[in-house]
Order: structure tokens, then sequence, then C-alpha cells
């Protein structure tokens, strides 16, 4: 027996494998046509009535539909005829159809990947290829189906003290408001006015993953790749941006050369003209990146968020909450896919871009966007604060600790060399709520000079 034969035999006969493996079975890997059509009729019942369909139903929705010969409505008749229940090893049943709906997928993802190399499907270029044969290896039957509570407890109590892979900032107040840095598989952004330093942040982040040996894609969709990797090297070479160009070319290799030697990870910049890609080019090309260069990234840099597109609403008018939204999802969703976290960036609000106090309802376009993120924090710069070569991190959204502690913060910023850094403890004193314990303080403190006066 065929064993297309006998996976349909067990979708109408096997409930429990039923369930198991149809969300997981396409019709395009039936080759009979006969087959196909049977798949579909039973995969059209479980859809519309959630059970097994019997034989007699099978031949009756068959026998319904106007796309089919009579001698095909006979073939497909007798087949359903054929089947028989049958007991089987349950395991080898699933690893079997597993393979074959791999073997199946694959080898359909080659044959249209030869169809878009040769130029015969106009709906697709060949940009599509990496990511339709990166799909057909992905295919795999999932047989986790959630975590129960009671009988789970040990692997929870495992998780709980489990240390989990964080990418670490350079920057101490970060690692503390992060409890050590980024996790995988979370959305990151930054929000400033246009000029604060947004730009500058990712590249002093993306510097700085560099240097601790991991692997980074930076893609901008605002600068050139050069001027991304212009300010990379003010800040790994330790030279203003502003005389690059005048450093020597043994010079500039040489510490290049240094930089190499001190790390085991790779930094790729990919330029993308504005608002034309979204999360399925970004997918597309960390597949070409693992095919051509065996790169894999740790950590994901976009530059910047609202002006990327949206795989979701390509040349339809929508609202920018909508619009900002789903570029938002998408990306988040793209960081669980890669297992990778993403930082990327936002404006504010015409109202929010001098404010010395910026709020989550300073974020320009769509408040969907704080709605998803993981972490978001605000980059406030004043002329106050530029006087003393420093920026003021304010915590809006957090995931991953209490975002009441060190709500606000200041780092340093050399704007020459293009780099934060940490400053003196001292520096963060005068800042009323860096913390939870100086909040309650300070609350406690008005409400007794409140009752100063009064005489019991």
């Amino acid at each position: 027996m065929k064993i297309e034969t006998k996976i349909l035999s067990h979708l109408i006969f096997d409930e429990k494998y039923l369930r198991k493996v149809l969300p997981f079975i396409k019709d395009i890997y039936f080759e009979v046509l006969t087959e196909k059509i049977i798949f579909q009729e039973i995969q059209q019942y479980m859809n519309n009535y959630d059970g097994l369909p019997s034989g007699n139903i099978l031949q009756i929705e068959v026998e319904k539909r106007k796309d089919i010969s009579e001698e095909i409505f006979k073939e497909a008749v007798d087949l359903i005829q054929s089947f028989r229940e049958e007991k089987v090893d349950q395991e080898w049943l699933l690893d079997t159809t597993e393979k074959w709906c791999k073997e199946r997928a694959i080898y359909l993802a080659l044959m249209e990947s030869v169809k878009l190399a040769d130029g015969r499907d106009k709906t697709k270029n060949r940009e599509a290829i990496p990511s339709i044969l990166s799909e057909a290896l992905g295919v795999s039957f999932d047989d986790h189906i959630g975590h129960d509570y009671l009988q789970d407890a040990e692997e929870r109590f495992e998780f709980y003290h489990r240390k989990e892979e964080k990418i670490p900032f350079d920057l101490d107040f970060f690692n503390k408001i992060t409890k050590g840095g980024l996790p995988n598989k979370t959305l990151n952004v930054a929000l400033a006015g246009t000029g604060v330093g947004k730009s500058l942040f990712m590249c002093h982040c993306a510097s700085s993953c560099l240097s601790q040996g991991k692997n980074v894609l930076y893609i901008t969709l605002e600068m050139a790749e050069e001027k991304i990797a212009e300010r990379i090297d003010a800040n790994l070479l330790g030279v203003n941006i502003k005389e690059l160009p005048d450093i020597p070319k043994q010079l500039f290799e040489t510490k290049v050369g240094k930089v190499a030697k001190k790390t085991q990870g790779t930094l790729i910049i990919k330029e993308y003209p504005t608002a034309s890609a979204h999360a399925g080019h970004f997918k597309s090309l960390l597949s070409e990146l693992s095919i051509k260069k065996g790169f894999a990234p740790d950590i994901i840099f976009i530059d910047y968020l609202n002006i990327c597109s949206s795989s979701r609403y390509k040349g339809t008018i929508v609202n920018s909450y909508t619009f900002v939204k789903a570029i938002a999802e998408e990306l988040r969703g793209l960081a669980v896919e890669a297992n990778v976290p993403i930082v990327s960036a936002t404006q504010t609000t015409r109202a929010g871009y001098g404010s010395s106090d910026v709020d989550l309802t300073d974020t320009s376009e769509s408040f969907g966007l704080p709605a998803t993120a993981d972490l978001m924090f605000a980059l406030i710069s004043t002329e106050e604060l530029e006087d003393m070569n420093q920026i003021m991190v304010k915590q809006l959204k957090n995931r991953y600790n209490d975002p009441t502690m060190n709500k606000r913060f200041v780092i340093g910023i050399d704007r020459a060399k293009m780099r934060l850094y940490n400053v003196e403890v001292s520096a963060q004193g005068n800042i009323i709520d860096s913390g939870k314990d100086n909040d309650l303080a300070e609350s406690l403190d008005k409400k007794i000079r409140s009752f100063e006066g009064f005489k019991v």
C-alpha cells in the first residue's frame, strides 16, 4: 500500500492521528488527483464539523463536486471503498507521515525554485528562493501541546533556576534594568526626537556586541551602509568621526586589524531604501546570509521601525496606528522566529520633541508600538545635559524588571566618537525617581510637610 493511501485511510478511521497531522499536510503534497480530492474533502469536513468523515460521507461530498469528471469520481469512490481500519504502531505512522511531508515539501520547493530561476513565474522573483527552501526545510510536526501546570512543575522549577541567555550591555544601568541584558525573542525600542541619538545608541550597542564576540546584523533604512560603518569605525577605533577621512590607509588598516583580533564576531550592515522593506525581506536576508556566508546573527538592529514597511498591508491605505502596530508585531515575530533580540527605535511626537519628560503618549504615529515592545525607553537631551556631555534615559515599559526601579538615569555621550559610557554614581544623585525607594521617601516627606503647622 502506498504511504499516501495509508495516510488517507487513517485520516478517516483514527481521530487522534487526524487531529495530530492534519494541520501539517497540504493538498499539494498529493501527486494523484483522486488522492488530492479525497484529502480536500476530509480537510473540509473537519473544518466544518470537527470530526471524522465516514466513507459514505466522503463519497457524497465528492459526488457534489462540479470540477471533476465521471471517471475521476469513480476512481475516487473505488479508492474510498478500499480503505480499511487497521492497527499500526502510532509512533511509526507519525514519523513516516512527517518524513513524507518533509520530502514532498522539499521536492515542491525545489521545483518552484527552478521555475523562479528560469523566470517562468511572474508573481515572484529569484530573491524568494532562499525563503522558499528555508520554509520547506523547516517542515515538522510540533509535538508540544502546552504546559501542564501541575504535571510540568519540575520543568517549571528548572526554568526558574536556569540562567537565561542574554546579550549584555556595556552600560551598567541598562544591565540593571534588564537584569543582565537583552534576552532572545524580544523587541526593544528606543524613543527619541530627531538628532537626540537613536542611531548613535544603536551603533554604540552594535559595536559593543561585536566587541563581545557576537554576530551582529545592522539593518538600515535611513542612512547608507557606509554612514553606519563610519559611526561604528569612530566608536571602535576611538577616532573623531570628522577625522576619519584624514587617517592614512596603513594606520586605518592597523586599527581595524586590532579590532578583528579582539573579537570572534561578525558585523553585517545591510541597507534598504526607506519604507521599502518589511519582516519578510529581513527573513529572506537571514536565509541568504546563512546560505552564502554561514552567518547567523546573535542580535539584530533595525534603524528604524517607523520607516519599515508591513508585509500585511502592502499597497493598501490604512491608518498609522494599524500600520506601525503591524510593523512592530511583525518584527517581534521575526525576533521569535530567529531566536534573537531585535533593537529598533521610533520618533517622538512634535510635543515630545522638546520635552524633558517624555512619556509613552509621546510615541509618534501609533500607541500600538509600546503595546507590542518588551522594553521601551526614552532618550532625552536638554541643553543642560548637553553641556555635561550626558543624555537621560527614562524607562517607559519593561517586561524584564520593575520599571519603577531606576526609572530615570543618565549616561555619558561622546558624539564625536559615537560612544556612550557610564558616568559616576554621583551624577545620578539629582534624579528624583532613579529608584522606588527615592519615590517612597519623597512621598513620605511630602506627607510629613503637609502636617507641619498642625498642633495635636
